[in-house]
């Protein structure tokens, strides 16, 4: 990186602190043109995150700045750029600054030029030991624009280059802020304490800006979602609802729309290629003892699409910017946690610096990363402190379980197959002919990935899923079969770990085909629209649609939803659930049967995966259910007993809650 031209403010001769007697109206306003953006947006008194100001505006270069106003504040140094368009200001904001409005005052050879107003508010209370997602919560995950349209009136916008249209797979379909704010009370029913929503930020590719992640601007909530005051009022009504706010962010990549694309700060803000070149996705390469410089380079470096431009984390200036702009969100909008998009394709020393500087500012924040490799060496080697051969730690408290996910698929997929004609039998013989049981997966699967947990540093903090948005349905994968659907959420809502779930997965949704686009799988949640025939966001519509006739859609919606909300609504209300040890056995006869379990509680989770009814076989678990007594089936209420004459119906699973 070229190195910044570092102007201190004694050498200027420039007063750095405020005068008292300034008169704000003897300056004129900046002009748009001046002074085109300032960021970070706005800051506030007691914060630990050292505070630098881009300035972007013609020629700002060969301006000096000092910060008049309230008291207390002041600039300490300048920094100059490669462009004459930019400026990164280090200012001091010391303990016991006076909140109000400052003004950035520039100055061109002795002389003030214009004056642009900056916000320092007074930081609320508390705001520092702000709690976060955890093993208590259950996370909704959901695609804005596929999930409620609030307000139509936002759907094609002035300043967005694409408008809606619903009719496109890759197209605008008009979800919102809005939208999610009306079905709030639904996500808490269903049991969720945490909504995660795909990014939000300004995304102004031509097409396919729905998804969001190739933001246009690190400070605006895209306007066909809504206004940053809209978001901040969101994540207000959540908390009313006992819903923290998770928000989906992307360090390593902007998009080719971004304001900046036509005038980079620096020449290496981005990484710059002299032809094209698309990063290797191989994350084997940074994680390699054997492994080369050109190919870890290659995965950091190059770029993860054509219209998604790979920031350079290796600049200090960049990484500060990041750092700065993720913080502000936090304290803007009062947010509860970040999950970090393609983690592991950033810069592995600059991301950890990146994680502690949120950290610091907010000890208890969690911060999960899509670390998308499925073994679990691999995925662990991401989690802060865990004890890697290189000494590398990431300071990234969180994990995406894939490995799990995986084994969920594998797990859980149904004896009857081809989703095209779902539930249709498959034919198999055996030997001489005879007709062999329909055979699904094996619930072995789910204990080879869990009997690997040694390697896990932090079991609280992962992230455990079955689908998500960059995957083909889970009904989709696992044959579109209930009572297996019915597993998954038992294993969902019992197993260590966060539980995270997809919308619409809680009836099923399915796109009929393992084979669809990203923009195919993330549907439309039916009744979010006006005119939508279906609303699956009430009762009357989840009845209404209900049916023994398969090849109705929605048919079990209203059965898996039930049989959701009750499981997740058990969960939320279940310590040892949240923070249990787990004690596993040996899969038999493709069931699984463990236990959760502290000082006080005792869960018992028998899934029987197989066609077959099977006997519990209790004396085999004697080592923790000697000593229970009676106990409570959390989905019926029947009372339970240790004793081997416990049946389990084929396809269905037991869980059992005891005081010890």
């Amino acid at each position: 990186m070229k190195k910044a031209i570092l102007i201190s403010i004694a050498t200027l001769g420039l007063a750095a602190a405020c005068n008292s007697s300034f008169d704000a109206d003897s300056i004129p306003d900046a002009t748009e043109q001046q002074v085109t953006h300032v960021e970070p947006l706005s800051w506030w008194t007691g914060m630990k995150t050292p505070l630098q100001l881009l300035v972007n505006g013609t020629n700002i270069s060969e301006y000096d700045i000092r910060m008049e106003g309230a008291g207390g504040v002041s600039v300490k140094g300048i920094h100059k750029a490669d462009s004459p368009n930019y400026l990164f200001a280090d200012i001091q904001v010391p303990a016991g600054a006076k909140p109000g409005t400052y003004y950035l005052v520039f100055s061109k050879d002795g002389k003030d030029a214009f004056k642009q107003p900056y916000e320092i508010s007074e930081r609320q209370a508390g705001s520092a030991d702000r709690e976060s997602f955890t093993t208590a919560d259950l996370v909704y995950l959901l695609c804005p624009d596929r999930f409620s349209n609030g307000d139509p009136s936002n759907d094609s916008t002035a300043t967005a280059v694409e408008g809606v249209n619903r009719a496109q797979a890759f197209g605008r379909h008009g979800g919102d802020l809005q939208g999610m704010i009306n079905h709030l009370d639904y996500i808490a029913d269903l049991g969720a304490t945490a909504i995660w929503p795909t990014p939000l930020l300004f995304d102004n590719a031509p097409r396919g800006s729905y998804h969001g992640y190739a933001a246009a601007d690190y400070y605006q909530i895209d306007p066909r979602f809504g206004t940053n005051e809209l978001f901040k009022e969101f994540v207000s009504k959540a908390h009313e609802k006992g819903i923290k706010v998770i928000m989906d962010i992307v360090t390593n990549h902007c998009g080719t729309e971004h304001w900046w694309m036509n005038d980079l700060p620096f020449k290496d803000w981005i990484h710059v290629f002299d032809n094209y070149t698309r990063t290797s996705g191989r994350f084997s390469t940074v994680l390699d003892p054997h492994g080369s410089e050109y190919d870890r380079n290659l995965l950091v470096s190059g770029w993860f699409t054509g219209n998604m431009a790979d920031m350079n984390l290796d600049n200090p200036f960049v990484l500060k910017y990041f750092q700065q702009w993720a913080i502000w969100w936090i304290e803007y909008s009062g947010l509860d946690g970040f999950r970090v998009d393609t983690y592991p394709y950033n810069e592995p020393i600059p991301m950890s610096r990146w994680n502690k500087a949120v950290t610091d500012e907010y000890p208890n924040f969690n911060i999960v990363g899509e670390c998308w490799d499925g073994n679990t060496a691999g995925c662990a080697y991401w989690q802060m402190g865990n004890p890697n051969s290189d000494g590398f730690n990431s300071l990234l408290p969180s994990i995406m379980d894939f490995p799990l996910r995986d084994a969920m698929v594998s797990a859980f997929r149904s004896a009857y197959k081809d989703t095209d004609t779902p539930l249709q039998p498959q034919t198999r013989q055996g030997p001489g002919g005879r007709a062999r049981a329909p055979r699904g997966g094996n619930v072995s699967s789910l204990y080879n990935v869990i009997s690997k947990d040694f390697l896990i540093h932090d079991l609280s903090n992962l992230l455990v899923f079955g689908g998500n948005h960059d995957h083909a349905r889970f009904a989709d994968e696992i044959g579109e079969d209930p009572a297996k659907m019915k597993l998954f959420y038992t294993f969902l809502a019992t197993v260590r770990g966060i539980p995270q779930i997809f919308y619409g997965d809680e009836m099923m949704f399915a796109t009929h085909s393992q084979r669809k686009s990203d923009g195919e799988l993330r549907l439309d949640f039916p009744g979010g629209w006006a005119g939508d025939e279906i609303n699956l966001f009430t009762e009357e519509g989840r009845a209404a649609v209900a049916s023994e006739d398969s090849t109705k859609e929605y048919y079990a919606a209203k059965e898996l939803h039930d049989y959701a909300r009750k499981l997740f609504q058990w969960r939320k209300r279940t310590p040892v659930i949240h923070t249990g040890k787990t004690l596993e056995f040996l899969p038999d006869n493709n069931t699984y049967a463990y236990f959760r379990y502290n000082d006080s509680d005792v869960v018992f989770v028998y899934i029987n995966n197989s066609y077959e009814d099977a006997q519990v076989p209790w004396s085999r678990y004697s080592e923790i259910s000697a000593n229970l007594g009676e106990g409570t089936n959390v989905v019926t209420g029947e009372k339970v007993t240790v004793s081997d004459t416990t049946v389990v119906p084929a396809n269905t699973a037991l869980v059992v809650e005891y005081a010890k």
